[in-house]
């Protein structure tokens, strides 16, 4: 059951520091590049993952941990969750678990909320490399205006390794479609939906508007010009079809078409590696580093999908941190039967005002203002 405002809600959104940062700022890093292999198409195609690498959702390595909060129970219980629309399960940790990466994030209690019902359920969500084992149960769940009723949801008894340790969300509200999600659980959104009910999540880099996820409508004043329709080619993740990466009319990857997945939960633009290689070979990066005095002279890379241009320029493409470069794009290795796969995360969301419509099966994008 469902009760929602006659008006938008809105949840603001947080940057926190990406995994990276952290790892690096602790003197983790190169410790836990060595140790945890990984490939980022793991995520979308779990049988990829490194059987000997323990650490859960890592690909969230290089996420910049766009995350909101959201109330669980009766009192409410509040919680940070990454919103992430490349997985379909909420999940949050519970009182019960005992793992190094909950004891500095909030729990949930089930006897503190009236409204808690119990399954006899466990769930295992598969994030690539590692897992979290728990739990389902139901509770109500409020996100932003809108009152979800007997919500089903994760709560984790054990999150192996020290990735979410280090992490600035407590869980994850997947927003993804339930033929992707653990245990069948029914998505958050999908309790939510009728046939009106869009989701909104502009990740705008402008100051002034800030981020945020937005249920049940539009806002016009956050975008410049009309929204462009994209129909979805798959309903799993939010899928869609691309014609082609050119350079200055060049094209320089996705020759004659591929397929793309539109992620928040991942900071970096990937793709195959041979069209890394020739975007990394033009903009003159090795090994991911890049001289950060080219960005004012590189060109913009530009996504054409549906016959539509969205270009990406190189100050959103080139990451600056501490005072060194690197490159927004990174090499994915995925099943050659699935064809040539492209990760749209953070570098392209924020340029653009992203609007997931599950009632019509696609993704409106247009500028942001």
């Amino acid at each position: 059951m469902l009760h929602y405002q006659h008006q938008l809600s809105v949840v603001s959104l947080k940057k926190g520091k990406s995994l990276r940062q952290n790892l690096k700022e602790h003197g983790l890093l190169d410790k836990f590049l060595k140790d945890h292999p990984r490939n980022l198409a793991s995520k979308y195609f779990p049988g990829l993952a490194n059987e000997d690498a323990s650490e859960p959702l890592t690909n969230y390595m290089e996420a910049n941990m766009y995350y909101g909060t959201i109330s669980i129970g009766t009192p409410s219980q509040e919680f940070s969750v990454l919103f992430d629309t490349g997985s379909s399960n909420l999940w949050v940790p519970s009182e019960y678990c005992s793992s190094e990466a909950c004891s500095n994030h909030n729990h949930f209690n089930p006897a503190d909320s009236s409204t808690y019902h119990a399954t006899s359920e466990n769930v295992s969500i598969q994030y690539g490399t590692g897992s979290m084992t728990g739990f389902l149960a139901y509770d109500t769940v409020q996100v932003g205006g809108i009152v979800d009723t007997n919500q089903i949801f994760g709560l984790s008894e054990t999150e192996p390794g020290t990735f979410l340790y280090y992490s600035s969300f407590d869980g994850i509200l997947g927003l993804a479609f339930p033929s992707i999600s653990s245990s069948g659980a029914t998505p958050v959104f999908d309790n939510m939906m009728n046939e009106n009910l869009v989701l909104l999540l502009p990740f705008s880099s402008n100051e002034q508007s800030g981020s945020f996820v937005m249920f049940g409508g539009m806002d016009s004043s956050y975008y410049s010009g009309s929204l462009n329709w994209i129909p979805l080619s798959a309903e799993t993740y939010w899928q869609i079809a691309m014609d082609s990466i050119t350079v200055n009319g060049q094209t320089i990857a996705c020759s004659g078409g591929c397929q793309a997945i539109i992620d928040t939960g991942t900071s970096l633009l990937a793709g195959p590696s041979t069209g890394i290689s020739n975007i990394d070979s033009y903009i003159g990066a090795s090994d991911g580093s890049i001289s950060c005095s080219s960005m004012s002279s590189l060109p913009d890379m530009v996504f054409t999908i549906n016959g539509i241009e969205f270009p990406v320029p190189a100050s959103a493409y080139i990451i600056e941190e501490s005072g060194s470069c690197t490159s927004g794009f990174q090499g994915i290795n995925v099943p050659t039967s699935s064809g040539e796969l492209w990760i749209l995360g953070d570098v392209f969301i924020r340029l653009y005002y992203a609007v997931f419509d599950r009632a019509n099966n696609q993704v409106g994008l247009a500028p942001v203002a």
